[in-house]
């Protein structure tokens, strides 16, 4: 078996898509618009994707709060810094658990809590 995608309903297609591939960097995958009320986009490459949903029918987002997405990026400080330039504020961290990782939390504009994992590598 294998994990193929993680499905996010969301309130806007656009500002939801502007987001996962300004900030995460996610290429859009494929659309579809199964009926004039309904959005579908896959983001991602490879075997593992992110799917948006907008449906007009069901504006009543909400999310877990012990629920996140994690993605890797190569410097939590950079990624801070493209934060700041987009108006994005941190919702939490930066944390360290130990000496081989560092990670934050921002939110997705409907609230969806996003993980941004720093994998620190030893000196050699």
């Amino acid at each position: 078996m294998k994990f193929c995608w993680t499905t996010i309903q969301v309130s806007d297609m656009e500002k939801s898509v502007t987001f996962y591939q300004k900030i995460l960097g996610l290429k859009i995958n494929r659309t579809m618009n199964p009926t004039p009320d309904m959005a579908l986009t896959f983001l991602g490459e490879g075997e593992t994707q992110v799917e948006l949903i907008w449906n007009r029918n069901n504006q009543d987002i909400s999310f877990g709060k012990d629920i996140s997405m994690g993605f890797i990026v190569e410097s939590i400080e950079e990624f801070t810094e493209l934060m700041k330039k987009q108006n994005i504020s941190l919702h939490s961290g930066p944390f360290q658990p130990n000496p081989f990782i560092k990670f934050i939390y921002i939110l997705d504009p409907d609230g969806m809590k996003i993980q941004l994992v720093e994998n620190i590598r030893p000196k050699q």
